[in-house]
């Protein structure tokens, strides 16, 4: 059986719900109520104490049925006892009940006291749910809350088989059992008084069980509705009732005045539901004479007698209503007795009840009473109903209409009104003399002002009326009377029978025309006397006939107030009258406070009376403050204040003065003059009404605090004028009341010192006279004003303070100066009985734990922080259990909670979160250990809460806050490893429990549920967030975070299940932004342009636009800000002057826009769900497969699946540009892990430790067709309709990153002649060169396939990126250029190159950089970008000339592009003075520089390859003239100092070298005199000695060392390449010493020397290399450890935790790239050596120009240098020497020939 909580939480949600109960939600209500039956008829009965269970738990060991033995410590067992002693329970269940204790709390670490505390609370807890059910179940039948009737039905039958079951006995027995002091009851004198509640607060167990009897007694009162009552039971009511009320006394509490209420409308409601149906009580003879013998027993106890009179008011009305049918059942012989026994009974009833007067008790004890107005609003509804039924049933009987008759007549004669001049003392409530006949009336006035909807229909009360209304001779009755019509005119119905009822057609002397008349004569006598002589000469008042008016105003104001809007406009034509007594001073002040009270309900008759009001108040009314005239004080409002109400204690004419102007001025438009025209008025409040308000005598606390009311009322006028601007505050000389208010409040003077008095009365006080005093719905008013004041003052205050400092501080510095007042208005929060001034309360701290520092340490130190960290908790928790809707989020406690939280989690510590959420704020942050079963707080409710996800249709915006809550307390660096490690702890499994959730269940569709699919959309975007989080920066060496983050990639990225595939479709794409751009209903109409200039003003609905920002951050239209400004503008455009057609046609277009602007706020909404969802899917995709790849299963296809997904949704049309970018980004990092993955190391190789060539040879390849697939969706996704510049260059990136991909199908590291190599001494029979030869097709079959799907669109995508490359933003050109650059490298059969030049963008580049100019200044952004589009640009000429060869660079040449480059000013780059000039050009010459150098030297190329003379000498001469134009660059270029491993300036060095190396031999004048330079140059590099440290030693150098050795022998080849051609063509010969700075033939054999040495250690190193990488599996892990940190190869590669195959695979992976690298140098080293043996050469063929004797000794230091080159093995160099041994077997003949001379 579920437990009671369970069936309260099932019984809420199906009967409570904002929606009719599901069918399965309704079969789980009716299995619970079945089940619960037993429970339900033996209410709050539980075993009792048994010796053996007791000796069994002294034992220590206590045995459960079907779970293990539960040991015991001493403590538990004392508890126990303790628990089985004081609350009368079985020694078992005790345990138990600690063991439940221990789950909900955990109980370790807590004192004995407080174990049993929390375990007695969770008993209450426990009865109090059941209790609960019972009452909501009782209410669903009795109530109609709209349920299904057979729904209904069916909760009725099981509920009348429980009251059948004698389940009402137990009820009674319940309220009268609990009351005793004993075990099952209050509990005796030596057990404990208090328990724990949920929050762990302290609660008294005598209220506990007072609470447990109110709610019995009100499943009691609604028991007789559902089943009828049995004599006996209603019996033993009536005795109950008597012994409860004869317990009142001065101290009983309002809760046990309820009880005794419930008990009397329990035997009312009895007996008149009885007598209304079928009647078994009064069938029964016996009970009829019992009760009534029980009910005409006078007791000597008034209040007894009191509350007896009321039952036996309905006793009587019982007996009439089942006297006729009683009679018909009688014996027909004994009907003339009976009938007359039953009318004396009758008539013995209304006797006593008259004479007792029973209706002004039940007035003023039970119905006026604070305890039952603050009663459950449900059964005031139930007791009100009755009332009226009783009432009904009174007034309809004979006999009773004669009984009021005569009350009326006695009533009548008992005193003349007209002959009062001597009643002095008489005042408003003096009416309410003991006369039946008044009190009756005022009975009928009081229950239908409570429940006015049953006069609908109810002719009794209107025949009444015909009745009570002839004839008024006593003022009491005609009072009486008039205050009870004014309780008929509730509504329009009801407003229209009295007006016409006081027309005069229907009574005599009551009438509108008497009050009109009434004040009327009375205006004149007054204008006479004072006309006649002195003020002291006004006749006296009769206060009686004041009494009279005020009951006539009373009505003229229900009338006019509920009248319909335009019939009353013709009732009242002439008001004037009401305004004319109020300028007189013998006026009493009640009369003037009824006056004003009607005239301030014409107000909204029209803004015509509206007028009116005010010129008749400036003509009649009072001055607020006069000026003194003849030394005598005027008679004004101020002194009526201070000289005659102070007098009288009373102030009801200033309360309805302030009223009525608070009335008038909130209904004005023109407020242009920021209220400056109230200011006298504001003085009057401020200085004479608020000020001294603490200092009066007052005769009546409800006037009190109803002048404080109006005091605020009006500060919150003037607050909300708009007044404070700038240039208010700058005009000193213009006065604003809300200007002088907030100076008043921000320098703490009288209204700020008051409106804290009235907060510091406390919000315990509070909750006390709310429910026990008369004036505590005011003082509750007068509070949420006060909190609304300082609310409003704190959004303007920081603007004013820093005009107006010192004198004036903001409000937080103010409250500051007293902590009590910060602590006064933050507790507020614990006040629920009206949800507003909760509302402020957390608005204020949301606002001073910005502003105040330390707020935390402030309420540490005034012992508040537990209770505020309890009260948040609670009513967060309260809020998740809430079962209606909240309409409006911003004011929703729940989401105000936790965004107070949220929104404090990155401020300094300790702040507010931190002290809510229960962290150590004493402490350090970082270092607590949450515990949140330990500790009550916010943080223990969220995590319940978030682990049911119950009630997602009300909770939804809470369970969304709670997920971003959690995420934004993970990212914060103090809380993250305190809430992350929580969250993957065992105990909450959170990362666990909600994985499972993010994809299987369905998001909701339709229109209906759009805000909760907004919101499931954004809680599963929180989550998303949390588990990408928790991937990132879990620690794995954990074990906690090693489980979780398995958990989360094992469900999120598994190959047959995957998660996230399934997360994608979730996301609903919108058609397209058209549904928000500007509503085309309006073109072409006259209004299109104001409504555009409405829409497009960006601003808030605060700043006067119609935007506003939701809970989210959404912007969305303010429907009635949006409705309002269209007004506006057609009063702007005159529409009282419009046509009705054309006024037709607006309130169209008015509709269209609002539903156009509800339409725009869903989408918005939804678009911001969706995208928000999107983001974390990346986010958990990116950091999953970047972070985590490890633990992911098959790297490759997860990877494409996700890739591809990505690129379907981006491709699709409905995808909007936002998701595309994030769907681009999660495209880019899987083709980004997808190019780390292909060649990382093969999973299932022959033996775990072992690899072999094959695993860095062979890439981990998609097939064919997830290769096409890929281009194709990304081709899709390029050329989609919706697309933006920020979206383009993310899929450019992807692009790029997919032809990187597609390179090579071999690793493109590790070179041919490695794979070759390792493959022959591997002898593998399954990979030979078929299958190199295979690979190689299959890659150019790929390069094919991707040429091939993108010449299909090629027309499309080169317009494209054409114009991206020419049209975009600096930001958008570079990379365009980089695709054109990609797209030439697959380019077959020039079709791209074709493509590119129609469009003429080539002459456009060459364009572009005839108009760059390298400008002097600083390096900014913008420039920077600049350079980037230039590089770009020049990257992509190099390409062409790459690619095409000859072909691309006459395309070029022909294109003038030297001449275009020589235009450039690169002498603007050479080196300056200045360090940081220098540095910035030094970033320019890498940008721009390098690249023109490749592009010059590659058309230099096509100088010595040109088959025609004449092009051949016009390329030279272009070339030429750009070195001449270019000198300084060159210059500085040649004489660079080699010095520097910088590989920028070093290629800068190369590349202009080789372009003078190609074109400088055929300048005839060297007028720059570069060929000394080149001489230099030669001279210094090859005499360089390599067995010293220098830029030509390869061994132990870093990786840009080793480049740039690279870019040293690509310059030595350069050079030795020119000084051949010039010894070739003959014309230099060198000498055997150097002479004249050239270089010689030693200098030439210095070089041949240190090459050869280079060449031998290098070949050394390769082969060294490939041996070890052969042996790499016999190598131990340190040895491997020490390879990989001798190539300091990056962390991201390895990690200490990889396996020693993955390391002997990295490290296997980089020795073979090292040996590629060693070959390509081999290679290069080769070429200059064959160039320098074939100078040698040349110079020896003719030995005669040489000195014979250096010419020998040259020769024999040549020979052994030769003898080693000889000896170089093929092998170990890896290259063909068979041309090279055989030019160096002729030099060597030649040398020894010239040895030999």
């Amino acid at each position: 059986m579920a437990s009671a909580h369970e069936l309260l939480s099932r019984i809420e949600a199906a009967l409570l719900g904002p929606a009719p109960p599901s069918p399965s939600q309704r079969i789980d209500l009716l299995h619970s109520i079945r089940a619960s039956l037993p429970s339900f008829c033996s209410l709050l009965s539980y075993p009792e104490p048994k010796e053996s269970d007791r000796t069994q738990v002294r034992s220590r060991k206590v045995s459960f049925p079907n779970k293990p033995p539960l040991t015991l410590d001493d403590t538990d067992v004392e508890i126990a006892l303790k628990l089985s002693d004081d609350l009368h329970l079985n020694e078992i269940d005790c345990v138990q009940l600690l063991v439940l204790a221990n789950t909900e709390w955990a109980l370790t670490g807590r004192d004995k006291l407080e174990r049993y505390r929390l375990a007695a609370g969770l008993w209450y807890m426990e009865r109090r749910d059941l209790i609960t059910s019972l009452y909501i179940l009782l209410r669903s039948v009795v109530l109609d809350q709209g349920l299904d009737p057979d729904l209904v039905a069916e909760i009725q039958k099981h509920i009348e088989d429980l009251f059948n079951s004698a389940l009402r006995t137990r009820l009674i027995s319940l309220i009268r059992g609990l009351n005793r002091e004993e075990s099952a009851g209050f509990g005796r004198q030596n057990s404990e008084k208090y328990v724990m509640d949920i929050r762990g607060t302290l609660i008294e167990r005598k209220a506990i069980v007072n609470r447990e009897r109110l709610s019995l007694s009100h499943c009691l009162a609604l028991s007789v509705l559902v089943s009828q009552i049995s004599p006996k039971d209603i019996k033993d009511v009536f005795l109950t009732l008597k012994e409860c009320a004869a317990e009142i006394n001065e101290n009983t509490g309002v809760t046990e005045l309820q009880i005794i209420f419930a008990l009397m409308f329990s035997v009312m409601i009895s007996l008149i539901s009885d007598a209304l149906r079928t009647s078994l009580l009064s069938s029964d003879s016996s009970f009829r004479n019992d009760f009534h013998q029980l009910v005409m027993t006078v007791g000597t106890n008034p209040n007894v007698e009191g509350f007896i009179g009321a039952v036996r008011l309905a006793w009587s009305v019982h007996l009439m209503l089942t006297q006729d049918r009683n009679i018909s059942t009688e014996n027909i012989i004994n009907i003339s007795s009976f009938s007359l026994r039953e009318t004396e009974r009758i008539s013995s009833c209304l006797e006593l009840i008259s004479s007792q007067n029973s209706f002004q008790f039940l007035l003023t004890n039970v119905i006026r009473t604070s305890a039952f107005k603050n009663d459950d609003e449900d059964m005031v509804y139930v007791y009100g109903g009755y009332l009226h039924k009783m009432m009904c049933g009174f007034l309809s009987h004979p006999i009773s209409r004669d009984k009021v008759k005569e009350m009326k007549d006695k009533a009548m004669s008992a005193q003349n009104p007209y002959i009062s001049s001597d009643l002095d003392d008489f005042n408003e409530d003096s009416v309410s003399v003991a006369q039946p006949f008044v009190s009756l009336l005022e009975l009928i006035s009081e229950i239908y002002q409570k429940e006015p909807e049953m006069l609908h229909g109810n002719e009794e009360i209107w025949s009444f009326i015909n009745l009570a209304g002839e004839d008024h001779t006593s003022i009491q009755t005609l009072v009486s009377f008039l205050r009870l019509l004014s309780s008929l005119a509730w509504d329009e119905e009801g407003a229209a029978r009295v007006y016409e009822l006081l027309q005069g057609r229907t009574f005599r002397s009551v009438g509108w025309s008497t009050l009109f008349a009434c004040l009327t004569v009375y205006d004149e006598r007054f204008k006479h006397a004072f006309q006649s002589g002195s003020v002291s000469a006004l006749p006296v008042f009769p206060k009686p006939e004041a009494q009279a008016l005020v009951a006539y105003l009373s009505i003229l104001k229900k009338v006019v107030e509920n009248g319909n809007p335009i019939e009353r406009k013709k009732w009242f034509p002439d008001i004037e009258p009401l305004f004319k007594l109020l300028g007189y001073e013998n006026v009493p002040p009640f009369l003037k406070g009824a006056l004003r009270s009607c005239i301030g309900a014409f107000i909204k008759v029209s803004p015509f009376i509206k007028d009116a009001i005010w010129s008749y108040l400036e003509q009649y009314e009072l001055p607020v403050i006069s000026s003194p005239q003849n030394n005598t004080k005027n008679y004004d409002m101020r002194y009526e204040l201070n000289e005659v109400e102070a007098r009288m204690e009373r102030y009801p004419s200033t309360i309805s003065y302030l009223n009525l102007l608070n009335a008038l001025i909130r209904e004005e438009t023109d407020l242009s003059d920021r209220g400056h025209r109230f200011m006298g008025i504001y003085k009057f409040v401020h200085d004479h009404v608020f000020a001294p308000f603490p200092q009066r005598a007052y005769a009546d606390s409800c006037e009190k605090w109803e002048l404080v009311l109006a005091c605020l009322e009006h500060f919150i006028l003037i607050l909300s004028f708009d007044a404070i601007k700038d240039e208010n505050v700058a005009n000193s000389t213009l006065e604003i009341p809300a200007i002088e208010l907030m100076k008043d409040l921000m320098s703490g003077r009288e209204a700020f010192r008051n409106i804290m008095s009235v907060l510091l009365i406390g919000v315990n006080t509070l909750i006390d006279e709310r429910s026990s005093k008369v004036y505590g719905q005011i003082l509750e008013k007068v509070v949420h004003l006060s909190l609304e004041i300082i609310l409003l003052a704190t959004h303007q205050d920081l603007s004013l303070a820093d005009t107006w400092r010192p004198l004036y501080q903001p409000l937080d510095v103010i409250l500051a100066q007293d902590p009590k007042q910060t602590v006064a208005l933050l507790e507020y929060v614990r006040y629920d009985v009206l949800p507003d001034i909760q509302r402020c309360s957390i608005k204020l701290m949301r606002i001073l734990s910005a502003r105040m520092v330390g707020l935390v340490q402030i309420l540490i130190k005034s012992g508040s922080a537990k209770s505020l960290i309890e009260d948040y908790a609670m009513y967060l928790e309260f809020r998740f259990d809430e079962t209606q809707i909240n309409e409006n989020p911003k004011d929703d406690i729940g989401v105000l909670i936790l965004q107070l939280l949220i929104e404090n989690i990155s401020r300094p510590m300790p702040n507010i979160s931190h002290l809510l959420l229960s962290f150590d704020v004493n402490n350090r942050i970082e270092r607590t250990k949450l515990q949140p079963k330990f500790y009550y707080s916010c943080l223990k409710v969220i995590f319940e809460n978030l682990e049911k996800l119950s009630k997602p249709d009300i909770n939804a915006m809470l369970h969304e806050l709670s997920f971003q809550l959690l995420y934004e307390l993970c990212v914060d660096p103090l809380t993250t490893g305190p809430i992350t490690d929580i969250l993957s702890s065992k105990r909450y499994q959170f990362f666990s429990k909600h994985i499972d959730t993010i994809g299987d269940a369905p998001i909701p569709k339709g229109i209906q549920t759009q805000t909760l699919r907004v919101s499931t959309l954004h809680q599963r975007s929180w989550l998303l967030k949390l588990l990408a989080l928790e991937l990132h920066v879990a620690d794995v060496s954990v074990p906690s975070h090693h489980e979780t983050c398995l958990a989360i990639i094992s469900d999120c990225f598994s190959l047959n299940n995957n998660k996230l595939l399934e997360l994608l479709q979730l996301v609903r794409f919108r058609s397209s932004d058209a549904d928000l751009k500007y509503p085309q209903i309006l073109s072409g109409t006259k209004y299109e342009q104001k409504v555009q200039e409405i829409l497009s003003f960006a601003e808030t609905t605060e700043q006067g636009g119609v935007y506003y920002y939701s809970e989210r951050g959404d912007r969305l239209i303010e429907i009635d800000s949006l409705q309002t400004q269209l007004l506006q503008m057609m009063e702007e455009m005159g529409i009282n002057n419009l046509h009705e057609s054309e006024k037709n046609e607006f309130r169209e277009l008015t509709h269209k826009l609002v539903r156009w602007a509800v339409l725009y706020n869903k989408i918005v909404e939804e678009q911001t769900a969706q995208l928000h969802l999107l983001t974390g899917w990346s986010q958990l995709v990116e950091v999953g497969v970047s972070r985590r790849m490890p633990l992911i299963g098959d790297h490759s296809q997860i990877l494409f699946e996700l890739l591809d997904a990505s690129l379907s949704m981006t491709a699709s049309s409905d995808c909007s540009k936002k998701m595309a970018i994030i769907l681009t980004n999660v495209a880019l990092t899987c083709m980004a892990k997808l190019r780390d993955e292909r060649f990382a190391s093969r999973e299932g190789a022959e033996s775990a430790d072992s690899v072999t060539c094959l695993d860095i040879i062979l890439s981990k390849n998609l097939p064919a067709g997830a290769f096409h697939s890929i281009l194709v969706k990304l081709i899709m996704a390029l050329l989609r309709s919706e697309s933006s510049e920020p979206l383009r260059r993310r899929q450019y990136a992807l692009l790029l990153s997919y032809f990187k991909y597609c390179e090579s199908m071999l690793d493109p590291e590790v070179p041919h002649s490695v794979i070759r190599y390792l493959l022959s001494d591997e002898q593998t029979d399954d990979f030979d060169d078929f299958h190199l030869q295979k690979i190689d097709k299959e890659q150019n079959e790929l390069a094919r396939a991707n040429f091939s799907i993108i010449k299909k669109e090629a027309q499309s995508i080169i317009d494209l990126i054409t114009k991206d490359a020419t049209q975009g933003s600096e930001a958008m050109k570079p990379i365009s250029f980089y695709v054109l650059d990609v797209l030439i490298q697959i380019d077959t059969d020039k079709f791209f190159l074709n493509q590119i030049q129609s469009r003429g963008l080539l002459r456009s580049v060459l364009s572009d950089l005839t108009k760059f100019s390298l400008k002097s200044g600083p390096f900014s952004f913008e420039s920077m970008q600049k350079l980037c589009t230039i590089e770009a640009q020049i990257s992509l000429l190099v390409k062409i000339c790459h690619k095409y060869g000859k072909y691309g660079a006459q395309i070029l040449q022909s294109m003038g592009a030297i001449d275009h480059l020589s235009t450039c000013r690169l002498d603007d780059l050479s080196n300056t003075g200045d360090l940081k000039w220098n540095k910035e050009r030094s970033e320019k010459q890498r940008f721009i520089l390098v690249p023109i150098l490749r592009l010059v030297s590659c058309i230099a190329s096509l100088a010595s390859s040109s088959d025609y003379a004449e092009a051949k000498n016009k390329i030279l001469r272009e070339v030429l003239e750009f070195v001449r134009s270019h000198n300084l660059i060159f210059s500085q270029k040649l004489r660079q100092d080699l010095q520097t491993e910088d590989e920028s300036i070093l290629e800068q060095v190369y590349l202009a070298v080789f372009i003078l190396c190609k074109v400088w031999p055929y300048d005839e004048n060297d007028e720059y005199r570069f060929s000394e330079e080149l001489f230099k140059k030669m001279i210094f590099i090859f005499n360089r000695d390599v067995s010293s440290t220098n830029l030509m030693q390869s061994s132990d150098l870093p990786e840009n060392g080793k480049k740039s050795e690279l870019v040293m022998y690509k310059l030595c080849f350069s050079l030795i390449s020119y000084l051949y051609y010039l010894v070739r063509n003959n014309e230099i010969q060198l000498q055997v010493h150097e002479s004249n700075s050239k270089p010689s033939l030693e200098t030439i054999l210095t070089l041949l020397n240190s090459v050869c040495i280079v060449m031998e250690r290098i070949g050394e190193e390769k082969f060294v290399l490939l041996n070890k990488v052969q042996n790499i599996n016999e190598l131990s892990r340190q040895e491997v450890d020490d390879i990989i940190k001798s190539f300091s190869i990056q962390d991201h590669y390895t990690s200490p935790h990889d396996n020693i195959r993955k390391r002997r695979y990295v490290a296997m992976r980089e020795m073979c790239q090292m040996a590629g690298e060693r070959d390509q140098l081999l290679s290069l080293l080769l070429q200059i050596a064959e160039s320098a043996l074939h100078i040698l050469l040349l110079n020896l063929q003719d030995p005669q120009g040489f000195d014979q004797n250096d010419l020998s000794m040259f020769c024999g230091r040549l020979h052994p240098v030769l003898e080693r080159l000889e000896h170089l093995n093929e092998e170990k160099v890896g290259q063909n020497l068979k041309l090279f041994r055989r030019s160096l077997s002729t030099l060597k003949e030649m040398s020894i020939r010239n040895m030999a001379l």
